[in-house]
C-alpha cells in the first residue's frame, strides 16, 4: 500500500497579502474607493460549522479492562455477527482441558477469499499469564471493523487477509482469571507435569491462605534474616549489606507444604513452557527449562502450525507476550546460525518504524540480547516457513513513574509511588499479620497479579492502539503482486519477443532468501497462454545487459522463478513465440498474490 505524498506549501505563499493589510493599514479618501473588494471572507469571520458527533461503535468492546477466555471468545462472535463480510470466526484445535482455539479470519470477502491474498497472522496469550496479548489481538479486530470506511484501512481489507488468534494458550489464560496466582504464575497450559518427580502431579502450587483471591509474598519476623524495611519506604525491603543483620527472611510466594516433602509450591500446575515446543532449533529438557519430549507435543502447538502450514499465503507473522517493551526477532540461539543479511535488514527495517510507534520499545535479537530460546514461535515462522516474524512484548515498567521529574529513579519506590498516586493503592497491598498453618506468625503483602507484567487498566487502550499500528504497518509492507505492461515486437521469421513487467509493491521480497536457500514452499511461477501461440523460449531479462541470461526452453510458458520479486521491485520477463492472437501473462507468488497481463500479437 502506498500512500502519496503531498507537495509542500508555503506559508508565506498565503500570509503575504494578509501582511500587507496589517502594515500599511486600512485604505481611506479616494485611495480606497479605488482599491477592490475584498473577498468576503476578509470582511467577516466564517461560518460555524458544528463539530460531528463522535461515531458511536457498532460492537461496544471496552479495552480498560481484560477479558475471560470465554468473553475473549464471545467478543470474536460478537464482532463476526456484526460484520459477516469481514469476519469469519473457526475454530483450529482443541486445548489440553478442551477448550475451543479460535481464530478470526478478518478480509474483505467481496474483494476475494482469504486464501488468494496475502496473509498476515497474529496471536496472543502463548503463555497465560501474559494476558494483554490476547486485548491486543482482538483490539486490531474490532478498530480495524469499526474503522472500515478509511481509505486505507478499507485497502487493506481489500488486499490482505488477517488470521487473528486472541490467546493459542486459553486454559492458562482461564486458570489466571480463575484461580489465585501471582504476576509470573499461570504461565505455561494445564498438562499435568510432575515437576519434582516426587510421582505426583501438580500436588503442590501456590495457596491462597488468607482468601483475598490474591497469591501474595510471604516474610516472617528473623534477627539474623537477610533483609530489612527500607528506612524511606517501610513497604520495601532492602537486602542487608555484609556484616549487618536484618529484621526479616522471605519466604516466597503464599502457600503450604501440600505434600509434606518440606518445600512449598514447588510443583504447581502445568510446569511447562508452550514457547519451546515449536519446530525450529528444538532443544530437550535436558538442554532447556519446560520443553516437551518432542517438538508439536502440545495440541495447541499442533493446531496453529497445521493452519499456518496449511495457509502458504501467509507472508507475515506477530506474536504478542509481555513484559519489557521489546520488538523481539530471530534467531533464538546461536544454533540457528545467523540469518540471511538481506532478510536481516529488511526485519531490522520493520522492527525500526515499530519503535517509532512504540515508545519506551526497543528491537531486540533473541539470541544476542535477551536469552537463549530453542524451539520459539517466530523462531518457527521464519526458520521453517520463511516468514518474517516478530514477538512483541507488550508494556514497558519504563512507563512507570521512572527517571520523570519529581520521582527517585529507583524503579521499585517509583513503581510504588505510581500505584500510590494514579490508581491509589489498587495493585499493591500492604504487609499484614498472618497465621501460617506450618510456619506460625507470618506477614504477606505485595504486588497483586495485575501489576508489574500488565498495564494498568487505563493504559490497556493506548497500548493496544500503538501495537495494532505496528501489525497494519507490517501486513502493508508484505509483498504485493502488481502487473506492470506487456509489449511485443517482431523478431523475424515469423517470431515474436513478448515482454512483460511485474511490481512488487511490499517492502518485503515474495521470497525471503531464506526460502530460496532452503527452497521452502513454492517458487513464484510466470506462465503465458494464448490459443494460436507456440512457446519456445522464456526467462528473465537482466537489469543490466537487457539479455535473458539462462532462457529456459524445457517449459518456457510456465516459468519457474524460485528468487521471486525483491521488495519494492520491478521484474521483467521474455518469452519468444511463433503465432498471433491474444496471450495472456500470469504471475503467480505464494505470498504476494497473483497478476495478470493480456496483450493481442
Amino acid at each position: 500500500m502506498r500512500r502519496a505524498v503531498l507537495p509542500s506549501l508555503t506559508p508565506l505563499t498565503f500570509l503575504a497579502p494578509l501582511a500587507a493589510l496589517v502594515l500599511l493599514g486600512a485604505p481611506s479618501g479616494a485611495a480606497a474607493q479605488e482599491r477592490p473588494e475584498l473577498p468576503p471572507w476578509t470582511q467577516q469571520p466564517p461560518a460555524r460549522v458544528p463539530a460531528r458527533p463522535e461515531k458511536q461503535p457498532q460492537v461496544a468492546l471496552r479495552f480498560d479492562r481484560f477479558y475471560h477466555t470465554d468473553e475473549l471468545n464471545d467478543a470474536l462472535r460478537e464482532l463476526a455477527a456484526a460484520h459477516p463480510d469481514l469476519i469469519e470466526v473457526r475454530k483450529i484445535g482443541t486445548s489440553v482441558e478442551g477448550r475451543d482455539i479460535l481464530i478470526a479470519v478478518l478480509t474483505d470477502t467481496r474483494a476475494g477469499a482469504d486464501t488468494d491474498k496475502p496473509a498476515f497472522w497474529c496471536d496472543g496469550n502463548i503463555h497465560g499469564n501474559e494476558v494483554q496479548g490476547g486485548e491486543a489481538s482482538l483490539y486490531l479486530l474490532w478498530w480495524v471493523t469499526e474503522n472500515r470506511d478509511l481509505p486505507r484501512v478499507a485497502e487493506l481489507l481489500r488486499e490482505r487477509t488477517f488470521y487473528v488468534a486472541p490467546s493459542i494458550n486459553p486454559d492458562g489464560r482461564a486458570h489466571w482469571f480463575d484461580a489465585p496466582n501471582t504476576m509470573n504464575s499461570s504461565r505455561g497450559g494445564k498438562r499435568p507435569v510432575d515437576n519434582d518427580r516426587d510421582g505426583l502431579f501438580d500436588e503442590d502450587g501456590p495457596d491462597d491462605i488468607d482468601g483475598d483471591g490474591e497469591v501474595l509474598q510471604m516474610r516472617i519476623r528473623d534477627p539474623n534474616g537477610g533483609w530489612r524495611e527500607d528506612p524511606e519506604e517501610p513497604r520495601l525491603l532492602v537486602r542487608v549489606k555484609p556484616g549487618e543483620t536484618g529484621t526479616w527472611r522471605l519466604l516466597g510466594t503464599e502457600g503450604i507444604d501440600n505434600d509434606g516433602d518440606g518445600r512449598i509450591n514447588e510443583d504447581g500446575p502445568g510446569g511447562y513452557d508452550p514457547n519451546r515446543d515449536w519446530p525450529a532449533d528444538w532443544a530437550g529438557p535436558a538442554v532447556q527449562h519446560g520443553a516437551g519430549p518432542y517438538p508439536v507435543s502440545l495440541p495447541e502447538t499442533r493446531a496453529v502450525v497445521d493452519f499456518v502450514v496449511a495457509h502458504p499465503n501467509i507472508a507475515g507473522f506477530q506474536s504478542f507476550h509481555n513484559t519489557g517493551g521489546m520488538i523481539l526477532r530471530g534467531p533464538g540461539s546461536k544454533d540457528a546460525g545467523k540469518y540471511a543479511y538481506a532478510d536481516d535488514r529488511v526485519m531490522a527495517a520493520l522492527a525500526r518504524r515499530g519503535e517509532s510507534q512504540l515508545p519506551f520499545y526497543r528491537s531486540i535479537v533473541i539470541a544476542k540480547d535477551l536469552y537463549t530460546v530453542h524451539g520459539g514461535e517466530v523462531n518457527f515462522a521464519y526458520e521453517t516457513l520463511g516468514i518474517f516474524a516478530f514477538s512483541n512484548e507488550l508494556w514497558s515498567r519504563k512507563q512507570y513513574l521512572q527517571g520523570a521529574e519529581g520521582t527517585t529513579g529507583d524503579a521499585r519506590r517509583d513503581r510504588l509511588q505510581f500505584d500510590d498516586d494514579l490508581e491509589l493503592g489498587r495493585r499493591y497491598v500492604d504487609w499484614k499479620p498472618l497465621e501460617h498453618p506450618q510456619l506460625g506468625p507470618i506477614e504477606v503483602g505485595g504486588w497483586t497479579r495485575r501489576s508489574g507484567r500488565v498495564p494498568p487498566s487505563f493504559m490497556i487502550r493506548e497500548m493496544c492502539h500503538r501495537n495494532m499500528a505496528f501489525v497494519l504497518y507490517h501486513a502493508s509492507e508484505m509483498p504485493l503482486v502488481r502487473a506492470g505492461e506487456a509489449t511485443s515486437g517482431d523478431a523475424g521469421g515469423g517470431l515474436r519477443v513478448v515482454e512483460a513487467t511485474f511490481e512488487n509493491e511490499g517492502m518485503i521480497p515474495t521470497r525471503t532468501q531464506r526460502a530460496v536457500d532452503k527452497k521452502i514452499g513454492a517458487p513464484d511461477r510466470a506462465e503465458i497462454t494464448g490459443d494460436g501461440i507456440e512457446v519456445l523460449s522464456g526467462g528473465i531479462v537482466d537489469g543490466t545487459s537487457r539479455r535473458v541470461l539462462e532462457p529456459d526452453v524445457r517449459r518456457p510458458a510456465d516459468l519457474r522463478l524460485p528468487r521471486g520479486i525483491g521488495g519494492d521491485g520491478t521484474l521483467r520477463l521474455r518469452w519468444l513465440v511463433r503465432g498471433s492472437g491474444r496471450v495472456t501473462i500470469t504471475y503467480r507468488a505464494e505470498k504476494g498474490g497473483t497478476a495478470t497481463l493480456t496483450l493481442d500479437l
